[in-house]
C-alpha cells in the first residue's frame, strides 16, 4: 500500500487563473544522497510568496477548504508564461526529522536527526532533501531551525559581499524585517557600520532598542536629511534594497552623491568620483524601479540572489557561514513568528491576506 502525504501546490493557467491547493502525493523514497524529512516547521518568506501567489488578486479570490482560486493580473500572467500549466510545489526551507535516507553514508548518518533543510517543497508533510545541504540541529527545536537558511545566509551573504567589495559600511532598507534585524546583529558583531532605513517611529524604536546606531525614517519629511547625515557619519556608499519598485534606490544614490559632492574641492559637471553601489534583492514593491540619475556617473545598480552568491562564494566560505548560523541559531539568527498555521489553515482567507501583506512583525510559520 502506497503511503501518501499532503503538500501545497500552485498552478497558473494560461488564462491567468491561479490555483493554490492542498493535494495528496505519494511519499517519495530517497536514493543516493537524498534524505526523507518529516516536516515540522517551515517559514513563509517573501521568496516563497513570489511563487505561491505573486501579485494575484487574493481579495476577490474564491476560498474553499484547502484551496484558493484567484486571478493573476496582466502583465504578470503572460510574463509568467514559462510556468503556465505546471503544478509547482512551494516552500524553500524548513526543518523536521529525517525518517529515511538513500544509501549514501552522509545521508544514512542523518536518520533520526532533526535537520534544517532546503527542499523546495517544504509546505508538505514529507519532503526530499539533499543531505549535503542539511544542517543537523542537535538539541534545537524545529521552529528554531526552520528559518536557518534563507534569512541567515542572506544576511551573512550581504556582509561577505560588502567585505569582498571593500565596503566599510552598508545601507539597508526595510530594515526592521526579520532579515534586517539579523543583519543589524551581525554588523554589530563584525564592527560594520549599518544605516537602517525604516518607515515608522515604532520601527525606529525597535531598531534603536536592538542597538542600531543609525536609523532613519523614510516617512519623515526630513528623510533625505537624515539619510545624508547617516551616510556622512558612516561612509556608507554601498547598500541592499528589498523593495525593488519605487524610488528608494534612487533616494539612496542621491543622498550618497550629495554627501560626496559636498566634500569635493571644486565643482565637476560629471559629479563626484565616489563609487556608489546598490543591490536589489527583492520586490516588495512590484512597480517599476524609478531612477532619476542626478548622481554623477559613478553608480552601479545590480541584483543579488542567495543561490548564485553561494555558488560563487566557495565551499569554505559556505561552511563557515553555516557553522556560524548553527552556533547562534537562537540569538543572532533567531526568527519570531506572529502565528503558526497548518497546511490547510495556510490557505484560509484571513491567513493568506495577512501573511501575503508581508508586514513587519507578522511572519507566519507553517507546521505541516
Amino acid at each position: 500500500m502506497t503511503t501518501t502525504g499532503q503538500q501545497i501546490f500552485t498552478t497558473l493557467a494560461a488564462d491567468g487563473t491561479l490555483t493554490v491547493e492542498l493535494g495528496e502525493v505519494p511519499v517519495p523514497t530517497p536514493t543516493g544522497a537524498q534524505v526523507l524529512v518529516r516536516m515540522e516547521a517551515a517559514p513563509i518568506n517573501p521568496s516563497d510568496l513570489a511563487l505561491l501567489f505573486g501579485p494575484a488578486d487574493l481579495e476577490n479570490a474564491e476560498y474553499s477548504a484547502g484551496k484558493i482560486v484567484a486571478t493573476m493580473p496582466e502583465p504578470f500572467a503572460s510574463g509568467a508564461k514559462a510556468r503556465h500549466g505546471q503544478r509547482l510545489p512551494v516552500g524553500n526551507e524548513g526543518a523536521g526529522e529525517v525518517v529515511a535516507a538513500g544509501d549514501d553514508p552522509m545521508a544514512q548518518a542523518l536518520i533520526g536527526q532533526r535537520v534544517a533543510c532546503v527542499p523546495g517543497n517544504a509546505y508538505a508533510q514529507y519532503a526530499l532533501a539533499d543531505a549535503r545541504m542539511c544542517l543537523p540541529l542537535g538539541d534545537n527545536s524545529a521552529e528554531a531551525g526552520a528559518g536557518a537558511f534563507v534569512n541567515p545566509m542572506t544576511a551573512l551573504g550581504f556582509v561577505e559581499t560588502a567585505k569582498a567589495e571593500g565596503a566599510k559600511a552598508i545601507i539597508h532598507s526595510a530594515a526592521a524585517s526579520n532579515l534586517g534585524q539579523m543583519l543589524n546583529r551581525i554588523c554589530q558583531e563584525d564592527g560594520i557600520s549599518l544605516v537602517n532605513i525604516v518607515r515608522s517611529e515604532e520601527q525606529v524604536a525597535l531598531m534603536k532598542n536592538a542597538g542600531a546606531a543609525h536609523v532613519v525614517n523614510s516617512s519623515e519629511p526630513d528623510f533625505m536629511s537624515q539619510l545624508r547625515g547617516a551616510i556622512r557619519e558612516t561612509g556608507a556608499y554601498f547598500g541592499f534594497d528589498p523593495i525593488g519598485g519605487g524610488t528608494m534606490v534612487d533616494s539612496c544614490f542621491k543622498a550618497m552623491e550629495q554627501v560626496a559632492a559636498a566634500e569635493m574641492g571644486e565643482y565637476n559637471r560629471y559629479g563626484s568620483n565616489q563609487p556608489k553601489k546598490m543591490y536589489i534583492y527583492g520586490r516588495l514593491d512590484l512597480g517599476p524601479t524609478i531612477l532619476t540619475p542626478a548622481y554623477g556617473f559613478g553608480w552601479t545598480l545590480s541584483g543579488w540572489l542567495l543561490t548564485p552568491f553561494l555558488a560563487n562564494a566557495g565551499m569554505e566560505t559556505v561552511l563557515r557561514m553555516r557553522q556560524r548560523v548553527l552556533d547562534n541559531l537562537t540569538t543572532t539568527f533567531a526568527s519570531t513568528y506572529k502565528r503558526r498555521v497548518s497546511l490547510e489553515e495556510m490557505l484560509t482567507r484571513d491567513a493568506a491576506l495577512e501573511y501575503r501583506a508581508m508586514r513587519t512583525g507578522e511572519k507566519y510559520l507553517v507546521t505541516p
